[in-house]
């Protein structure tokens, strides 16, 4: 089985370009060639590159470029069939095609468009187009707003103007449905049991289920018969998941897999948790999706995948590098001479050819270039870098061209990236002073598994000085099962009458500083003592404060009416579907409530812990961006009030996270210009993180906090204490099927393995610090002065201003 594609494992050969018309007859149209040559890149380069691909800045103008492709695509096929995507990554796509069509008579929509390649002469028309649906979970009640059936029938039906009737649709409300009867009178609790394939129904309602079934799979069948009955799909747009999947054909499928009904992979559902509610929904859900043949069959067919983003990077460069196997669907897609790899820098990242291109195209080799090829040639090879031979370069073509460019010996290449990692764990290592530090985080577990090590050591300084600052309300992060028991646990202590002496007292008083703080000592005294009762007596509390508030109530009795109304609404949403305001808040509240308990457990409270809840996050599937007038403010305020030396960021690649992070950091950088000119303090400094969503190259990072047993165990027991709405791991990363905190774990050894392999493990074995030798994990920070924070992030500025 193929592993991963290294610059080691290719080091003999060169890239070789392709041209516009290649020896496998891959053609580019005149879109493509444009785009093409604005990359700076060709099309492939073999023969380690299988499949072509198309490099963009950014996000956005990945978007735009499919748009313009596609409407090409339609130009020269008017009565084709398209297979189109769902979810967030094809946002751009869809905004830029609605508004080429809304515009395309306004000049400088013409100029743009002609500019990229494309004739304006005629618009296209999509009414005439045939739309083949890509896949729907299973089974699911399709008015659900996160049902793709719902996805479609919204951008594509309505707003792009296909025509339904020609339309191909899954929709699993209707499908081998007995008359009368509703998908949740099959499935009751919305899960099927696909056994009933090949065994006897024990029950009715499994008789029934299992005629469904049968149903089902014939659908299925026939789907793929229309589908080749009219040709095939000519242009098909998907995206990539992190197992590599296309449409929902997950790693290992068959390359002659057609539409069907089957049970997808964790990963898969660990990226659809978002979209279905939470884990808990994703975990029993199946998908019905069109196969890789099914993509395949039309061996015209245009077929691009778009990626954004360096969290992509591995599973894109794995896919288009690999040899055609099942472990990576998407390579699958090499026997079409017209698919295509739309990608963002980010994404393209770990294109072992390209990388080597823009090596040999720079003047000069930076030393964070030298410290990337020579720690890659260390862990590459499983050697310290002071055992790197002369024959270890020139064995590897990124080492044989860095001593070329630099004309420096392997030795002094060596010491320069030995001493850097040395400085990088002493400056971890070493204890800070009169500093204050402001803590900005986007969501309120982002600190804890970003470096709370870090966090730790500072804080035992008493000179320091520490706020915390949220970004968002991170509502999206609380369950409705978990709201409801929430809820049902107030209404049931206030009609025991548990709260009447505190409600005499008015200790509910939203506006009570002092009661807010007892909110969270009362729990660490039930945490402290393994009173369950006492801590979900606290929450409680809490949660009956914060009814006061956003009700904006002063009576018990209304208040019992409203919880009354919540349970109602709790029980009858469907997991997923975006909550109404005063919901949102609520759940946002409760987060915060977490992350206070947070610090508290650290000694911090009250106002050295804010929640700026920031106007952009407003839980839809695609957010809008920062608005200078309405997110930076709050955050410049808090800049002008705290006046810290210290202020740190998550510090995500575009698409690489969640795109909260990104956007967190655009207002913060925007926010930090503005006080740096109003307050003349050139001199804070900045530390960039990262946490379960994206991780630091080793070279990336000029700041290695060493991290023991100790420091591990505290990130696991304080995140079990305190986030109650993340132990279930709801909303969890495809890397683990567990909470946050083991994967940040998991990280932090494995980079601590990485400096090991590099020093050798008899450094941290003798050494003098008794720190280092209690290191176990290692923690990656990246230390800026604003100037170089600003130019890290200026690319962020030309994105949000790209549509």
């Amino acid at each position: 089985m193929a592993s991963q594609v290294t610059a080691k494992t290719v080091s003999g050969t060169r890239p070789k370009s392709e041209s516009k018309k290649s020896r496998d007859n891959q053609t580019t149209s005149p879109v493509e060639q444009i785009a093409i040559e604005a990359s700076g890149y060709d099309l492939r380069y073999g023969p380690l590159e299988r499949i072509g691909s198309v490099i963009v800045d950014n996000f956005p103008r990945l978007g735009r470029l499919t748009a313009v492709r596609f409407l090409e695509w339609v130009l020269q096929n008017p009565t084709g069939s398209v297979a189109l995507p769902t979810g967030k990554t094809p946002e751009y796509f869809i905004k830029y095609v609605m508004h080429y069509l809304r515009n395309w008579n306004r000049k400088d929509v013409r100029a743009e468009l002609e500019s990229m390649g494309l004739p304006t002469d005629r618009k296209p028309v999509m009414s005439d187009l045939r739309f083949v649906q890509i896949d729907e979970f299973y089974p699911i009640d399709t008015r659900q707003h996160n049902s793709f059936r719902y996805y479609v029938s919204k951008y594509y039906l309505g707003e792009f103007g296909l025509d339904p009737a020609k339309a191909m649709l899954i929709d699993p409300s209707h499908i081998g449905l007995p008359r009368g009867l509703r998908i949740t009178d099959v499935f009751p609790e919305m899960t099927v049991d696909l056994t009933l394939r090949v065994r006897k129904a024990k029950t009715l309602l499994e008789k029934r289920q299992q005629a469904v079934l049968e149903q089902v799979d014939q659908f299925c069948t026939e789907y793929e018969r229309k589908i080749r009955g009219m040709g095939g799909i000519g242009f098909f747009l998907g995206g990539i998941g992190p197992d590599g999947h296309i449409a929902f054909n997950v790693r290992g499928a068959d390359f002659y897999s057609t539409t069907r009904l089957y049970e997808p992979n964790y990963e898969t559902r660990a990226a659809a948790a978002s979209d279905l509610g939470g884990m808990e929904v994703a975990r029993s859900k199946h998908v019905i999706t069109i196969g890789m043949q099914t993509i395949t069959y039309n061996k015209n067919a245009v077929a691009i995948i778009i990626a954004a983003g360096e969290a992509k990077a591995k599973v894109v460069a794995n896919t288009i590098q690999s040899e055609a196997i099942n472990r990576f669907p998407g390579s699958a897609l090499s026997v079409l001479p017209n698919a295509r790899f739309y990608l963002t820098k980010g994404a393209a990242k770990r294109l072992t050819n390209r990388s080597f291109i823009d090596l040999e195209r720079c003047e000069t080799v930076s030393d964070r270039q030298i410290h990337k090829i020579v720690m890659d040639l260390s862990l590459d090879n499983n050697k310290t870098i002071e055992n790197l031979t002369e024959a270890d370069f020139k064995a590897n073509r990124f080492g044989a061209e860095l001593l070329t460019k630099t004309k420096q010996s392997p030795q002094a290449l060596k010491e320069l990236t030995h001493k850097q990692i040395l400085d990088n764990l002493v400056k971890g290592n070493r204890p800070i002073e009169q500093k204050s530090f402001l803590h900005t985080a986007p969501h309120h577990d982002d600190i804890i598994l970003a470096y709370l090590p870090y966090v730790t050591n500072l804080v035992r300084r008493s000179s320091t000085v520490h706020h915390f600052a949220y970004m968002t309300s991170g509502f999206n992060a609380v369950t409705n099962s978990y709201m409801h028991n929430a809820i049902e646990d107030v209404l049931k202590r206030m009609n025991r009458g548990e709260f009447d002496e505190l409600l005499a007292r008015h200790y509910f008083d939203p506006n009570s500083t002092q009661a807010r703080k007892i909110d969270v000592s009362y729990y660490h005294e039930g945490a402290a003592r393994n009173h369950e009762d006492k801590k979900t007596e606290a929450v409680s509390r809490r949660l009956l404060r914060n009814l006061f508030e956003v009700y904006e109530e002063d009576r018990a009795d209304n208040i019992k009416e409203r919880c009354a109304e919540l349970l109602n609404y709790f029980a009858t949403q469907y997991p997923g579907k975006k909550d109404i305001a005063i919901v949102q808040q609520l759940k946002g509240r409760v987060r915060e409530y977490e992350s206070e308990l947070k610090w508290a457990y650290y000694g911090f409270l009250g106002e050295a812990v804010r929640h700026l809840r920031l106007g952009f996050y407003k839980g839809d599937l695609f957010t809008e961006p920062p608005r200078i007038d309405r997110d930076v403010p709050p955050i410049h305020d808090l800049l002008r009030e705290v006046n810290p030396d210290i202020v740190t960021v998550a510090f995500d690649p575009e698409g690489s996270g969640p795109d909260t992070h990104y956007k967190v950091l655009q207002a913060v950088s925007q926010a930090l210009k503005e006080y740096e000119k109003e307050s003349g303090r050139h001199d804070i400094r900045v530390l960039g993180y990262r946490n379960v969503w994206f991780k630091f190259h080793p070279s990336e990072s000029n700041l290695f906090v060493p991290t023991s047993l100790t420091h591990l165990t505290d990130m696991d027991n304080c995140f079990d204490s305190c986030f109650n709405t993340q132990k279930t791991a709801s909303f969890p990363s495809y890397e683990m099927d567990g909470p946050f905190s083991r994967l940040a774990r998991k990280i932090q050894v494995k980079q601590f393995d990485q400096i090991k392999t590099m020093l050798g493990e008899d450094f941290f074995v003798n050494s003098k610090d008794h720190g280092m030798r209690a290191c176990r994990g290692i923690v990656y920070l990246s230390d800026m002065a604003l100037p170089e924070f600003y130019a890290a992030s200026e690319e962020l500025k030309n994105v949000a201003e790209a549509m």
